[in-house]
């Protein structure tokens, strides 16, 4: 076998096709003006430019007609396979060549870059290197070998702040000045109110703290203070024989008794026996002291959002209120927690204080007002009540009595309370609103059932479990949409 260069006695007889092209399909060249520089024509090899008689091989049409008449000659002649090696092992070393520059210089760049502690590292290697690599290093080559891909090191951006970041700086902002403005207060909580500063806003929104920064503090200690005041003079008259006959009408201590254990937002909460106490403590004193109304069934639902949100302020975020002992929270700050939700829940019940006295008048008038308003809203919704003959008392006086507390989950409350503090007379009229929107949005589902018990049935068992936020939040613009087209005319809702 005659090595590339060499002739032999196939050379003279038959002319290869591969000796008449610069390349055959399927090799490698180097990359020149990458890498290397242009090389030179003498450099060149012979037999892979030129043709038997020595002269440059440039017509394309004449190299085309021998590949098609002489294709076999590219696998029968030995010369041209040696040559094809040698080009091969040409081509090899030019690409390892080309690779290890890449790498080296690479390398160089990145201890460069860890030297001088730069933010920016280009990923492909300059062209005025010292190695000269230029456009196309570090392209797949035919060889299917890769330069190894690099990350650039981008400089530091400066990260877009969320709407949730940005929200929580106004609320602070808001709170933090020397006289918060209520006004804008409102408007910011209307649309839901940041965990983190939700116990403070619901503090300042239900009037229990001043809008003063510098009157705070004291008011918070006077108020707390007041509060054990109230503990210490009251509570142990709760089995004195002056308060059985409220014992008996099922107004005091007895009717707290059997209602916070059912209490099912949060039954592991409410398990714990220190939990059970507070309650007992808050609802026995506001009991003493509103002897119009006493203790009603219902309010013990009323305590609970106040009681939560002031408990998250001292437990970690990834606790959930209903997994948290109590026990391990110190005693002082337990004694904030049920001060503060007393007050808070005080001036709840002053707004809606008709709910629960005697017949509970407050209640009966806004069943009543909700029927009227669902008669002009959702006509075939009142029609399909009317004929299966079911009483909007029958399934809205728990929404009224338990502000819908029993009708969705906590979380839902809690948020659905954000606007309510908001509102003007929110637990009252806006509620109003709020319970015909939460009656609409199943009208479909009320309608499909066909008789008295099974309109009950689901009404009394809502398929709510799942909601979050999104739910509340597109029922309370329905709200306020009913609330705009009918506060300022109120004679839409008088009975005709």
């Amino acid at each position: 076998m005659s090595r590339p260069g060499s002739s032999s006695a196939k050379e003279g007889s038959k002319p290869g096709f591969w000796k008449k092209g610069t390349s055959f399909p399927g090799s490698i060249k180097p990359v020149y003006g990458a890498q290397h520089p242009p090389m030179q024509q003498s450099a060149l090899p012979s037999k892979s430019k030129r043709d038997d008689n020595g002269k440059l091989k440039s017509n394309k049409k004449d190299a085309f007609h021998d590949f098609e008449n002489k294709t076999s000659d590219a696998w029968d002649d030995g010369d041209d396979d040696l040559l094809v090696m040698a080009n091969i092992q040409m081509s090899l070393r030019d690409v390892r060549k080309t690779a290890e520059a890449v790498i080296d210089n690479h390398s160089k760049q990145i201890n460069a870059q860890n030297d001088s502690k730069q933010s920016h590292v280009t990923a492909i290697p300059s062209a005025t290197s010292s190695q000269g690599a230029g456009p196309g290093v570090g392209m797949r080559l035919n060889t299917g070998w890769q330069a190894p891909k690099t990350t650039a090191i981008r400089p530091t951006q400066k990260k877009v702040p969320d709407r949730q970041v940005i929200k929580l700086e106004k609320f602070k902002s808001a709170m933090a000045a020397q006289n918060t403005d209520l006004d804008e207060l409102r408007k910011l909580s209307w649309s839901g109110i940041p965990k983190a500063v939700r116990p403070t806003a619901w503090k300042i929104l239900s009037g229990y703290l001043p809008a003063s920064l510098d009157r705070r503090e004291p008011t918070l200690l006077r108020k707390r203070n007041e509060y054990f005041g109230f503990i210490e003079q009251y509570y142990d008259t709760r089995h004195q024989e002056m308060h059985q006959e409220t014992f008996r009408q099922g107004l005091g201590l007895g009717a707290i008794l059997k209602d916070i254990p059912r209490m099912t937002s949060l039954a592991h909460l409410f398990q714990q026996k220190v939990v059970q106490e507070i309650f007992e403590r808050i609802l026995y004193i506001w009991a003493i002291r509103h002897p119009a109304s006493g203790y009603v069934q219902g309010i013990n639902d009323l305590v609970t959002p106040f009681f939560v949100v002031f408990l998250s302020e001292y437990i970690e975020n990834d606790v959930e209120s209903e997994n948290c002992d109590l026990q391990e929270l110190p005693e002082e700050t337990l004694r904030i927690i049920e001060a503060d939700s007393y007050w808070c829940t005080s001036r709840l019940l002053d707004g809606i204080q008709d709910n629960y006295t005697f017949a509970q008048p407050g209640i009966q008038m806004k069943v009543n007002a909700l029927k009227e308003l669902v008669k002009r809203i959702d006509v075939p919704l009142h029609k399909h009540l009317e004929e299966q003959t079911v009483e909007y008392l029958q399934f809205s006086f728990r929404w009224m009595n338990n502000l819908l507390m029993r009708e969705i989950p906590l979380r839902c409350t809690v948020r659905l309370w954000d606007t309510y503090l908001c509102e003007p007379n929110g637990f009252a009229d806006f509620h109003l609103y709020m319970c015909a929107a939460f009656l609409v949005r199943f009208s479909k589902d009320i309608q499909r059932e066909r008789d008295f018990q099974g309109i009950l049935m689901f009404l009394q068992n809502l398929p709510t479990h799942h909601w979050n936020n999104e739910e509340i939040g597109e029922l309370l613009a329905e709200a306020f949409k009913l609330k705009y087209m009918f506060a300022d005319a109120p004679s839409h809702l008088d009975k005709k």
